[in-house]
């Protein structure tokens, strides 16, 4: 990540992690320690969210719970690649840049090969150069094997039922799997207004990782396998990289209470909602302005360095972003900057209100 700036405060854009969690998480989470069960994923509350999980994609799928995005997508990958391969991903997607070298760790040294247009959403033409271009003279050179989208993506942007579509086609024409980065799947859906399956396995995906950690849960992410043929021996993957937890009902109770009544959905949506209104205030305000449109709880703004100073010294927390996450066409002066703010389940009308306060006040002093 950029440098962070101001973790704590009254002003909380900086990520959806640092938002808690849903009360009907917590008292889920209390409910299924109240008493004993099964170690090791074998019971009843992981089960049950499975087949919430079943109900809500409406399909046949297997389910692995872990504690942290990263660990599901590594996993994910691991069990999608040989040593030899490549995935091919977006410039900005958090498996190249925001996971360390965990993607080599995990799949036993298999390279990233980002798409090299910089724009902020990935398009099937541009994928499709890029797997025309790459060199495929075997055993010489990388072989590209999966496809990894993020959905909705870093830079804040939401594939459509047909976007996804046509990137799957064009992966699946050349023998490459997809894998989807859900970490903010639930942003996504609510913002197309589609069905889970119209953007996971209808759409192509062989496997996603479904986040509900940064939308009102402690710690729980999915690896959810479309494709059941790539779960096979996947126990074994959760076990030698020590992400089988023993007490791992904190999964299955939290998914069943975070699915349930659409409970998930309606915690996306509140942060949906929180950012199209502070992308509504920026736009009025001095000093700042959004960089780019964006349909999820993510916007990227460039604000004045001295302002951007000035709201971190009066309690507001936000990242500096990458400045290369800029489309190539785009510019800032040397006086400002680029910033992500993000709004999430519980962010509160108070809080845009008084970002909006603290840039006025900055502008009047």
């Amino acid at each position: 990540m950029p440098r962070a700036l101001v973790q704590t405060g009254s002003m909380i854009f900086g990520s959806d992690n640092q938002a808690g969690a849903s009360p009907q998480v917590l008292e889920a989470i209390a409910a299924a320690y109240a008493g004993s069960a099964a170690a090791y994923g074998d019971d009843r509350f992981n089960d049950a969210a499975t087949d919430a999980l079943r109900d809500v994609f409406e399909c046949d799928l297997d389910a692995f719970y872990v504690s942290s995005g990263t660990a599901a997508n590594m996993l994910a990958l691991s069990a999608m690649v040989q040593p030899w391969d490549g995935v091919v991903c977006h410039h900005q997607a958090h498996v190249l840049l925001d996971e360390s070298t965990g993607p080599s760790l995990f799949t036993g040294g298999a390279s990233m090969l980002p798409v090299p247009e910089r724009d902020i959403k990935m398009t099937a033409a541009q994928v499709a150069s890029m797997l025309r271009r790459l060199p495929a003279d075997a055993p010489h050179n990388v072989r590209p094997k999966v496809l990894s989208i993020t959905q909705a993506n870093e830079c804040g942007q939401v594939y459509s039922p047909d976007e996804l579509a046509a990137l799957s086609g064009v992966a699946n024409d050349v023998g490459l799997g997809v894998h989807l980065d859900g970490a903010r799947f639930a942003n996504a859906l609510v913002a197309l207004d589609v069905q889970p399956a119209d953007i996971s396995w209808r759409a192509g995906v062989d496997v996603l990782c479904l986040g509900a950690t940064k939308n009102g849960a402690v710690a729980a992410e999915a690896i959810i396998f479309f494709d059941r043929s790539l779960a096979a021996d996947f126990g074994y993957r959760m076990k030698r990289t020590g992400h089988l937890t023993s007490k791992a009902r904190l999964y299955g109770a939290q998914f069943v209470a975070w699915l349930a009544d659409d409970h998930w959905l309606g915690l996306a949506r509140t942060a949906n909602s929180g950012a199209e209104r502070l992308r509504a205030e920026i736009g009025a305000l001095p000093g700042i302005r959004l960089a780019w449109n964006c349909q999820s709880n993510e916007s990227f703004v460039i604000v004045d360095r001295e302002l951007f100073d000035a709201l971190i010294a009066a309690g507001v927390s936000m990242y500096e972003w990458y400045p290369d996450a800029l489309p190539a066409d785009q510019r800032m002066g040397d006086h400002e900057l680029l910033a992500r703010m993000v709004t999430s389940w519980a962010t509160s009308d108070d809080e845009i209100d008084a970002f909006v306060a603290a840039v006025r006040s900055h502008a009047g002093g």
